[in-house]
């Protein structure tokens, strides 16, 4: 299935998001500019795109694999969640990056650092009960064991 997205390029002279394999569930997102990341910092890379995401859907941006171990750069906030309303003219995708390595870690413009996967989703009617009449488990992490 295919569906059908609008989106804006910043920078056109940059190419349009991709999927790199036959079986890529998740696009990659170029880089618009240069930034460099001091040791520690926390700083936001320009995805150059505006997405108008479709109702019904939810937008997921999440770190490339690599992107720990060949530039030391982990995202803070794990996966960024991009909402059907985030389109405005200033609503650039931008992937917050923190590094975690010793040294400056500099991401060329033109980049591969992340890739976004679109999701169905639906919206929550609350049912609110007293109980939920089943025996507790034990609480959070009761599975495991070390």
């Amino acid at each position: 299935m295919t569906l059908s997205v609008s989106l804006q390029r910043l920078d056109p002279s940059l190419p349009l998001p991709q999927y790199h394999s036959e079986g890529a569930v998740g696009f990659d997102l170029i880089t618009r500019e240069t930034t460099i990341i001091a040791p520690g910092a926390i700083a936001l890379i320009p995805g150059n795109v505006i997405v108008k995401v479709p109702e019904g859907y939810a937008l997921l941006i999440i770190p490339r694999s690599s992107l720990p171990r060949k530039k030391s750069l982990v995202c803070p906030h794990s996966i960024g969640v991009i909402d059907c309303d985030y389109h405005g003219e200033k609503d650039e995708i931008m992937v917050q990056v923190q590094n975690v390595g010793g040294e400056p870690v500099t991401i060329e413009r033109g980049e591969r650092v992340a890739q976004g996967i679109f999701v169905k989703t639906e919206k929550a009617e609350w049912a609110e009960v007293d109980s939920h009449d089943k025996e507790t488990r034990g609480g959070f992490g009761s599975t495991g064991s070390h």
